[in-house]
This record gives structure tokens, sequence and C-alpha cells, in this order.
């Protein structure tokens, strides 16, 4: 198991996109998803949020906010627990990110760019503002096969996911 952090950071009506193409063995290659990354020793959420910030933006978040816990199983990868934030407020300049191409995309365009399934289900509960909420979403290969979201089953496939 895994624990990592994923940020939508807001301006206006954009948000800071990457895309993840610079890796080679990157389990989200070619998909467009927020800012973020895995879990340092001894760091909680909110320091491996703002760390992974600087690291992949060069921007320090003045303003955020934790919105939800997503646990993501998979037939190929560990188990992961992605504890997911908004934010809207930052310092600092724009850098190239090792991980990727950084954009800032208008949020209509989020949902028609390559992303992982699922997170069509978390961003909507964001522009919802739903209030902080457990979403767990099963993969079999790149295919979303159920997702529960706060114990109630929302999203259930015929296939053999671990709902």
């Amino acid at each position: 198991m895994i624990n990592t952090t994923l940020c939508y950071i807001r301006r206006g009506d954009d948000y800071l996109m990457l895309h993840r193409i610079k890796k080679e063995h990157d389990l989200n290659r070619d998909k467009w998803i927020g800012i973020g990354g895995k879990f340092q020793d001894k760091e909680s959420p909110e320091d491996c949020l703002l760390r992974e910030v600087e690291e992949e933006t060069g921007l320090t978040l003045t303003r955020y906010q934790y919105r939800g816990i997503v646990t993501f199983v998979s037939d190929r990868w560990p188990t992961e627990y992605m504890h997911l934030f908004t934010a809207d407020g930052f310092t600092g300049t724009l850098k190239e990110c090792d991980e990727g191409v950084l954009e800032w995309l208008p949020r209509g365009r989020l949902l028609q760019i390559p992303h992982w399934e699922g997170d069509a289900i978390f961003l909507n509960l964001i522009w919802e503002d739903a209030p902080f909420f457990s979403l767990k979403v099963c993969y079999e290969g790149d295919k979303l096969a159920g997702a529960v979201l706060n114990g109630k089953t929302i999203r259930e496939t015929t296939g053999k996911g671990a709902l």
C-alpha cells in the first residue's frame, strides 16, 4: 500500500494539470492529472502536499483544502490511498516539471483530455463542493471496474474488481 497526495490548483476558471509524458514506466503515462506524489517518512498529508507542489511546480500553496480520500484498487498495482486537495492560493513562479508538462487548462477541458475514468467522479464531487468524502475506485487494467462513495456502490460492472 502507498499513500499519496493529489491537488487540483485553481486560478480563476483554470486548473494546473500535469501531462505525464516524461517517465518511461509511469502508471500515469500519457494521462493528465493534478499535482502530487508519494509520502515520505513522517509526513502528514499536508506536509506531502506542500512539498510535492513545490517540487513539481515551484509554487508555494497559501490556501488549500483537504477534500477527501480516494482508495485505488487495481489488478496491476499496489493499493493506493490518495489524499485529495484543492487549492486556490499560491505564490511563486511556475517551473518546468521533470515528470511531465504543466499547463493551465479550463475546467471544461479536464474531462475531455486523457485521464483515469474514476477521476471524473472525484472531480465532479469537488465541483459540487461535496463535503469530505471517501471514494474507492477499482480498476482492471486501465478500465474502471467499480466505485464506492462513502460506503455505497455508485458504479458496478460485471468485471472482477474488488468492491
